[in-house]
C-alpha cells in the first residue's frame, strides 16, 4: 500500500489529475436526480467503450477489402477462438447503445433538460445520436454480404439525390463513382477511426458540460426556468438539497450499466452474431436486403412510398427533423420542465414512438419495391436480335448473361424491379448509358466491377438499339453542336 501510495503521488504531482478527479466524484446533485431515470447516460458511455475494445479485438482478423472482408468474417466466426463472441458483443452492444442513446434522449427531452443553460449540452447530445446511427450503419456495410452491398447501394442512391452536392459525396464515401475495392477502406476509416474519435471529443464535451452546469433537477411542476435565476435558484437547491454524485448517484449507474453489459453477453451467446450472408453479388438480385433493426422503419418507408415521393420526403423530412432538434433549446429554453405540464411535448413523443414501432415492424414483412416476377431465362424477344451488329448481338448475350432480364423488361416480359428497356436509348445517351451501367442509381447498384471494359462497351452498343425504328436515339447535344 505504501508503494502505490508513493506511486500515486509520483504521478499526481506531475499529472494533477488527483483535485480534478475529486471534484468530479464528489460534486453535489440534486437528491432527486439519484435516480433509476437519470442512468441511461453513463450506461450509453458504457456499452461506447464496450464497442471501442471489442472494435480493436475484430480489426486484429477483419481486412477491409472487397475480396476478404467477407473471408475474415466467416474467419472470425469459425476458424478464431471466441471470434463468434466477441462478433456477436459487438453487433448486440450495437444495437443497444442506439436504443440507450434514443431513450437517454427521450428522457431529456421530457424532463426539460434542454432548456437553459443547458442548451449546448443537448446540441452535443443530437450530434451524439447521428453519430451513433452513423456507427450502426457503416458497421453494417463493414459485414460486406449480400444485403449490405444492395444496402450501399441504396444508401448511395439516396446520398446521390442530395442538391449540388451528391455526386461528390457519394464519391466520397464508395471512393469512387462505384462499389468497389476502395469502397470498404473508406468505410473501414470512417468506423473505425472518423466516427470514434468525434463521438468520443463529443462525449468528453458533453461530460465537461454536465460537470460545470451540473444534471438536471427533478422536473417539479410548477418549477419555471427563468434565465435571471434559474443558476442562484439551481444552487441553492444543490447547497439545501444536494448530495454528493459517489457515492449516492453512482451506484445505480453502476448497477444499470452492469445490467446493460449483462443482457449483451445475454444476447451474443443465445442468439449470436449478425451474418454475413452470401457473398455480396449484384448479379444476384433473389435478396430482400433488410437492415439492421434500427433502420427497418426507413426500409418501410421506401417500400411503400411512391417512387416520385421518395427523393423530397427523404432529402426534407430528416433535415427538418434535425433543424428542429438543434433550435429547440432557443425557441424553448426558457418556462415549465414537467412533462405533466407539457402535452404537446408528451403527444409528440407518443406519436413518434407509435410511427417508428408501426414502420419498423412492417419492415420484417414490407416488399422490397419494386418487385421481381421474371428471371433471366426469359429469352430476349427475337425483334430486339434481327439486324444487330455483331458487337450488339454480344451485348444481348451480357444483358442475358448478367441477369439484367431479372430487373427489367423488353416486349413486357421480364421483371418490374427496375424500368422497362424498350425505350431506353430515347431517354439516355451513350454516355448516360455508360455511367448507369457502371455507377448504378436508384434501385440499380453499380456494375462496374462486374463487367470488363469490352462487356461494357457490348451491353451500352445492345441498349442504344432499344428505340422505335422511326424515332432516333438520344444523342449529346453539346457534343452535336460542337461536331458542327
Amino acid at each position: 500500500m505504501r508503494l502505490i501510495n508513493k506511486v500515486g503521488a509520483w504521478f499526481d504531482f506531475r499529472l494533477q489529475l488527483g483535485a480534478p478527479i475529486t471534484e468530479a466524484a464528489t460534486h453535489r446533485v440534486p437528491r432527486e436526480t439519484a435516480s433509476w431515470f437519470y442512468v441511461f447516460g453513463s450506461a450509453a458511455l458504457t456499452v461506447l467503450l464496450l464497442q471501442i475494445v471489442t472494435g480493436i479485438l475484430l480489426a486484429l482478423i477483419y481486412v477491409p477489402s472487397a475480396g476478404e472482408a467477407w473471408n475474415s468474417l466467416q474467419t472470425l466466426n469459425h476458424d478464431i477462438s471466441l471470434g463468434w463472441f466477441i462478433r456477436a458483443l459487438h453487433g448486440w452492444g450495437s444495437n443497444f447503445m442506439v436504443a440507450i442513446v434514443l431513450i437517454h434522449l427521450v428522457q431529456v427531452f421530457l424532463f426539460g433538460a434542454y432548456k437553459f443553460p443547458r442548451e449546448l449540452t443537448w446540441i452535443v447530445g443530437v450530434f451524439l445520436l447521428l453519430m451513433t446511427l452513423g456507427m450502426a450503419f457503416t458497421g453494417q456495410v463493414l459485414r460486406f454480404d449480400q444485403d449490405a452491398y444492395w444496402g450501399l447501394g441504396i444508401g448511395a442512391s439516396i446520398t446521390s439525390r442530395i442538391p449540388l452536392i451528391g455526386p461528390w459525396a457519394v464519391s466520397l464515401l464508395l471512393g469512387g463513382p462505384i462499389i468497389a475495392a476502395t469502397t470498404l477502406s473508406r468505410f473501414f476509416a470512417l468506423h473505425v477511426f472518423v466516427i470514434p474519435g468525434l463521438m468520443l471529443a463529443f462525449v468528453g464535451v458533453h461530460l465537461l458540460m454536465v460537470l460545470k452546469l451540473g444534471i438536471n433537477e427533478w422536473p417539479m411542476p410548477g418549477r419555471i426556468v427563468r434565465r435571471a435565476t434559474y443558476l442562484a435558484e439551481y444552487r441553492e437547491l444543490t447547497h439545501k438539497d444536494g448530495v454528493p454524485f459517489v457515492p449516492a448517484a453512482v451506484w445505480k449507474d453502476v448497477l444499470f450499466s452492469g445490467f446493460v453489459l449483462l443482457s449483451i453477453a445475454c444476447c451474443a451467446v443465445y442468439l449470436g452474431p449478425f451474418g454475413p450472408s452470401g457473398q455480396p453479388d449484384p448479379t444476384i438480385i433473389q435478396t430482400v436486403p433488410r437492415p439492421d433493426y434500427f433502420f427497418l422503419w426507413l426500409y418501410a418507408l421506401l417500400s411503400f412510398l411512391p417512387p416520385s415521393a421518395e427523393t423530397p420526403i427523404l432529402l426534407i423530412g430528416p433535415a427538418i427533423g434535425i433543424v428542429v432538434l438543434l433550435v429547440l433549446p432557443f425557441i424553448a429554453g426558457e418556462g415549465e420542465k414537467s412533462w405533466k405540464r407539457r402535452p404537446i411535448a408528451v403527444l409528440t413523443i407518443l406519436l413518434a414512438a407509435v410511427s417508428l414501432g408501426t414502420l419498423t415492424r412492417l419492415g420484417d414483412h414490407a416488399p422490397w419495391s419494386p418487385v421481381m416476377n421474371a428471371w433471366s431465362s426469359v429469352p430476349i424477344p427475337s425483334q430486339y436480335l434481327s439486324g444487330r451488329t455483331a458487337l450488339e448481338r454480344r451485348g444481348a448475350l451480357v444483358f442475358q448473361a448478367k441477369q439484367c432480364h431479372n430487373c427489367h423488361a423488353l416486349d413486357g416480359q421480364g421483371g418490374q424491379r427496375g424500368p422497362a428497356l424498350d425505350r431506353v436509348a430515347l431517354r439516355l445517351n451513350e454516355d448516360q448509358l455508360i455511367r448507369q451501367v457502371i455507377q448504378g442509381g436508384g434501385n440499380m447498384p453499380a456494375y462496374g466491377k462486374n463487367l470488363n471494359p469490352p462487356e461494357t462497351t457490348a451491353l451500352v452498343a445492345f441498349l442504344k438499339t432499344l428505340h422505335p425504328l422511326a424515332i432516333a436515339p438520344a444523342k449529346d447535344a453539346s457534343r452535336s453542336a460542337a461536331l458542327e
